[in-house]
């Protein structure tokens, strides 16, 4: 038994839509890769159950993903594998959401009495996000979908569209805070809810959750429940978090859970700024609201200041109460991106009369524009841009711009692109266990949408949508989840590990344009970042070789790291192994003192082809050698394991000092003619 504790509380991690000509899960679009080929073959054998964890869900929304049963319909009606209880009522009897449960305990303990005028006391979705996440991984197709305002028009389907889902909600809004700035979930309410999953025999678990800071595995109510779940082989998925770009941010880093970054599809919404010199700077929104056809008065925020507001490095951001109406009425408003909301800022410039809204980007978040349905007419610029039309607007005295109307754009190149918000490594709980492990797209991401909620999920918009445009890891996350039930569907003899391993080792690294995937900043993403690179759902069904790990393996893991308790009923061993050899797709060494050797060991499971000889290739860290022996592995039948090692050195004659601390990327290929396993390597120096 591992103990029930009250735990820190996590934030909801906040997705073309799934399959695109870069792989998402919702709105088909106009170019599809991933194919329809590929559906036709494995959708239909999907009826498994998903936990879809920690989402609220609507039980308005009939046409994507259905309805939850009362209790006796689920009696009468529900496959023997899932035994779950009913917290919502009976609205239509559809099989697609076969159970809810939600946990609150630890929330009402820490918080009080749950204000029932916010949220449901039940599964039920008043927030959106529950909704959004549950379609993406597995929702119905359904033709003719689009955002408010006509935005990304297609036929949209989840991921897994023939999936059961069983839903765990342990997320709640947090006393006196807006729904925007996102809702808290507890440890114990999350444990409580995986166990439940587990109990309940679902074979996918997608997380949509991430932490404030990286937490160790002992106070991780996520993590706990997860090795529970892999006890029973399930798949788990969850986010890498929004707290990027900055270094060391990532949630969810324990090594049996797929940690999911995001990234970009090729889709935009663009709208343009015209400015008064003629300077046409491309901006983007889903906005639906359009100006005359006329140039307006072009303003920076910081000279709109309210009387009293601090003229201070706020200024620009259009915060609650900043901006005077007198200043404001009928013009074009300029705010930067920093502290607030993006639909907060917005909001602002409305209430103070503005005509429009720029809203530009921060260094920080560089070339990732999350659009958002404003309030008014509206666009996103990037950092540079801003910069551009705040110098404009210092340049004359009477600067003017335009926004026009937006669009929907197909394909955009390049694409995909790392989004700025996606939480990044070095892990820093288990520095020698690399991730994230791979990234999905998980920005502006169409999915179904709560009605109970708004576009914007600020109580002061009154919207009512079916489908929205949302951003986050949250969004990434039940595209790798789909896709992992897909796979379990067509390999039902393989460990989640194996699932992992083939999602991790096939995924992409090039763009669109043949590029390695950037940055927001637009400089080449490394492993940090995107992990193995971006999913591929359609290349793992096919991996030709899988790193797997057993429950024990992730024990012996936790004895490494000094973590003996997790399972009192196992023993760890007088001497451990080191935590970089675990059997990871990936390899991260930290604090390297001169030589390291680890071992790997693969399973051929090479798509029917049982006599195979890979070899392997190596782009190693630059001021590092790596030697891997034997360098060829041969096998002759399906199943059979080869075990090899990495030797890691540190070469004293680079041409590059680095750093300590300082990590170095390289790339360990194992090729037999067909396949491609591709795996990461992180190495820094002691």
């Amino acid at each position: 038994m591992v103990r029930v504790f009250l735990g820190r509380p996590a934030l909801l991690g906040c997705c073309r839509d799934f399959v695109g000509h870069v792989l998402s899960f919702g709105s088909l679009g106009r170019s599809c890769s991933f194919g329809a080929e590929f559906f036709a073959r494995f959708c239909a054998e999907v009826y498994g159950w998903f936990g879809v964890v920690f989402a609220d869900v609507c039980g308005e929304v009939y046409g994507w993903f259905g309805v939850v049963f009362d209790q006796a319909q689920m009696d009468s009606n529900h496959s023997s594998s899932y035994m779950g209880t009913v917290g919502i009522e009976l609205v239509r009897l559809i099989k697609k959401i076969i159970g809810a449960r939600y946990y609150l305990k630890a929330y009402e303990h820490y918080y009080g009495p749950l204000n029932t005028s916010v949220d449901y006391r039940s599964p039920r979705d008043k927030d959106g996000h529950g909704t959004h996440t549950a379609s993406t991984v597995g929702g119905r197709r359904v033709r003719n979908v689009a955002a408010l305002g006509g935005f990304a028009r297609g036929t949209v389907s989840g991921g897994a569209p023939l999936a059961r889902l069983a839903i765990y909600k342990v997320c709640w809004p947090i006393p006196g805070q807006g729904k925007e700035k996102g809702n808290t979930c507890f440890a114990a309410d999350m444990l409580a809810g995986i166990d439940d999953a587990v109990g309940d025999g679902v074979h996918v678990l997608s997380i949509s959750i991430g932490t404030n800071a990286p937490t160790p595995y002992v106070e991780d109510g996520i993590a706990i429940g997860a090795l529970h779940a892999t006890r029973k082989n399930i798949v788990v998925a969850c986010s890498a978090g929004n707290n990027g770009p900055a270094a060391s941010t990532l949630s969810n880093p324990a090594p049996w859970i797929i940690t999911v970054g995001a990234s970009s599809v090729d889709r935009s919404f663009v709208a343009p700024v015209r400015l008064g010199n003629g300077v046409k700077i491309q901006g983007q929104t889903v906005t639906p609201y359009k100006l005359k056809k006329k140039m307006y008065p072009l303003v920076y925020a910081a000279q709109l200041l309210a009387p009293g507001v601090p003229n201070d490095y706020n200024s620009g951001q259009c915060l609650p109460g900043s901006l005077s109406p007198k200043k404001v009425k009928g013009k074009i408003v300029l705010c930067l991106r920093g502290n607030g909301t993006r639909i907060g800022k917005a909001m602002e410039v409305k209430k103070a009369g503005g005509a429009g809204f720029i809203l530009g980007n921060s260094k920080a978040n560089g070339a990732d524009l999350a659009v958002d349905p404003h309030v008014l007419p509206a666009t996103a610029v990037y950092s540079d841009d801003a910069i551009r039309i705040l110098q404009y607007i210092n340049s004359t005295r009477e600067p003017k711009a335009y926004i026009y109307p937006a669009k929907t754009v197909l394909p955009s190149k390049p694409a995909p692109v790392m989004a700025a918000f996606s939480s990044t490594g070095p892990n820093t709980i288990t520095p020698d266990i690399l991730k994230p492990d791979i990234t999905a797209p998980g920005l502006n991401i169409l999915a179904a949408w709560s009605e109970e909620s708004s576009p914007t999920r600020s109580a002061d918009d009154h919207r009512i949508v079916k489908y929205n445009i949302f951003s986050g890891t949250s969004m990434s996350c039940p595209h790798v989840s789909a896709a992992a039930a897909l796979l379990k569907a067509i390999h039902p003899t393989w460990s989640s590990a194996a699932i992992r391993s083939a999602l991790i080792t096939s995924a992409g690294l090039k763009n669109n344009v043949g590029m390695p995937i950037n940055d927001a900043s637009g400089n080449p993403a490394n492993p940090f970042q995107l992990g193995s690179g971006h999913l591929r759902p359609t290349k793992a069904v096919d991996p030709g070789l899988v790193y797997d790990a057993s429950y024990a393996d992730y024990l012996l893991f936790l004895c490494s790291t000094g973590v003996p308790n997790l399972d009192p009923s196992f023993k760890c061993p007088n001497v451990s192994t080191e935590a970089r050899n675990l059997n990871y797709p990936s390899l991260a060494i930290s604090d390297l003192n001169g030589t390291i050797t680890v071992k790997r060991t693969v399973t051929n499971v090479g798509g029917g082809n049982s006599k195979s000889v890979y070899f392997a290739r190596v782009r190693p860290p630059l001021g590092f050698s790596i030697k891997v022996s034997p360098p060829v592995l041969s096998f002759t039948r399906i199943g059979e394991k080869k075990s090899f090692t990495i030797t890691v050195k540190a070469e004293g004659d680079t041409l590059s000092p680095i750093g300590k601390t300082e990590y170095k990327f390289g790339l360990l290929t194992w090729n037999d003619g067909v396949h491609n396993v591709q795996s990461p390597i992180a190495v820094s120096l002691a």
